[in-house]
């Protein structure tokens, strides 16, 4: 059995899901692409499914054994992203949106429409996956010489 190829079969699906995934919260109806998390988890999205298709790519080998510390880099950014977004309550971190009369109504209005925002638990449960899986690619990595 090629297990290096099914590892890399697996990471390729976690990232592309994770990368998809991302890229919908961020742009969908929630209005989250004029925040900083939303602009985060869009370009995040972005390089993680860029990622997972180069994996299925014969490219995959260029990437060495750097593609299980992506995978755990990539996760590791969206489990902040989410605390930062569970802790302050606020898609943009509790940041101040301005000042004056556009500051306070703009503010008012996402501090209203985010209260009730806490964690993505969609997003926390694969980014928790793409750390486990980019854990497995890691430690493969280093074991295939012995199997």
């Amino acid at each position: 059995m090629n297990t290096n190829g099914t590892t890399r079969q697996y990471g390729a699906a976690i990232a592309l899901v994770s990368g998809v995934y991302s890229l919908l919260s961020a742009t969908g109806g929630t209005g989250m692409m004029g925040s900083n998390s939303g602009l985060l988890m869009a370009l995040l999205g972005v390089v993680v499914v860029v990622h997972g298709v180069v994996l299925l790519t014969p490219y995959a080998d260029r990437l060495g054994n750097a593609s299980g510390p992506l995978m755990i880099g990539y996760s590791l950014v969206m489990l902040l992203n989410q605390a930062l977004v569970g802790v302050t309550g606020s898609v943009n971190w509790g940041m101040g949106m301005g000042s004056g009369m556009e500051g306070g109504m703009t503010g008012g209005m996402e501090s209203t429409m985010t209260a009730g925002m806490g964690w993505d638990l969609g997003m926390v449960a694969l980014a928790v996956l793409m750390l486990i899986s980019g854990v497995i690619m890691t430690n493969r990595r280093g074991s295939e010489s012995g199997m």
